[in-house]
């Protein structure tokens, strides 16, 4: 058909263009996108805490040997870190456009592992979390007592229980992490002048604590090799972990030859309290609240996960 057909028809031609153009604006929304294009750089963040470090010890014990094993990481494009009083250390690691996000997290989680024996004890303990996602937050949100019943404490055990894991499971949401609060922790309070007294060290009374707040398996009574008469085999179950500042009281320190003993009860003062006191929120400038940080995943859309995490809220 020449184009002639349609300059000596100029109204037919103007309907089948508007139709054209109805019909395109109609389909458009249900069009797959065959090719998207990656814009955002993959991302991958190691986070490690050394607990009662300051910022200059971090650097040096934690941060600077995590950067030199991640920094031969293939694809690598360059690395940020930042290191605080807090004692928390945290690596950004930025890859080139094109990588494998699951394949750089292997690689930088395996390069972790390597670094681990220059690591300080205290570190491993509390462990290094290799994580994807952008190293910044698109979203925060604040938990607060509107009648002042339940405080920081209260409200970040809530979060972490029954909120954090509930954000987690929402696509294109890598980590979320709580600020201005903390979960319950056993708080022991040393006397020094007694610890003299005593004789003892701060050294003695967390041998104590590692030795005697474990779960042990306690074996069984009547298992194999047993006499032939022996009928029933009994499991027994021995205290683990201990639960309670009654129970805390109650560890040896020492004992002595006349069968005397020193119990941490009596160099220390034990109570149910938060890992961590160093951080305060406040909302609207007077009522105590737990802060919760949303990051995302690098390829992940901000809009939508926003818009998800605000339901699941709801």
């Amino acid at each position: 058909m020449s184009s002639s057909f349609f300059l000596r028809r100029p109204i037919l031609t103007a309907v089948a263009s508007l139709i054209i153009l109805i019909a395109g604006a109609v389909v458009i929304p249900t069009l797959p996108i065959a090719q998207y294009p990656q814009i955002a750089p993959p991302v991958v963040t190691v986070n490690a805490v050394y607990i009662g470090a300051n910022a200059e010890t971090v650097e040096s014990s934690v941060t600077t040997p995590l950067e030199q094993a991640i920094n031969g990481v293939e694809g690598l494009r360059y690395i940020s870190s930042q290191s605080s009083n807090d004692g928390t250390s945290t690596i950004t690691c930025t890859f080139r456009l094109g990588t494998n996000l699951d394949i750089a997290t292997t690689d930088v989680q395996n390069a972790v592992q390597s670094a681990l024996g220059r690591l300080p004890d205290a570190v491993k303990q509390t462990g290094i979390t290799v994580s994807k996602n952008s190293g910044s937050f698109i979203m925060a949100l604040a938990l607060v007592s509107e009648d002042h019943k339940y405080g920081p404490l209260f409200l970040s055990n809530y979060a972490d229980l029954n909120i954090v894991n509930a954000l987690k499971r929402i696509p294109g949401v890598s980590d979320v992490r709580i600020f201005g609060g903390s979960l319950y922790a056993m708080r022991v309070w040393l006397d020094p002048r007694k610890l003299g007294q005593y004789g003892l060290t701060t050294s003695d009374v967390v041998s104590a604590l590692q030795e005697q707040n474990v779960n042990v398996a306690a074996g069984s009574i009547g298992a194999q090799p047993a006499p032939p008469d022996q009928p029933y085999t009994f499991t027994v179950r021995a205290v683990g972990r201990l639960t309670t500042p009654a129970q805390f009281n109650d560890i040896v320190l020492r004992s002595a030859s006349n069968g005397s003993f020193v119990r941490l009860g009596d160099v220390a003062r034990i109570d149910l309290g938060g890992q961590d006191y160093s951080v305060e929120n406040r909302f609207n400038g007077s009522r105590d609240a737990v802060g919760l940080g949303v990051l995302q995943l690098p390829t992940a859309n901000e809009l939508s996960v926003s818009k998800q995490v605000l339901e699941t809220m709801g």
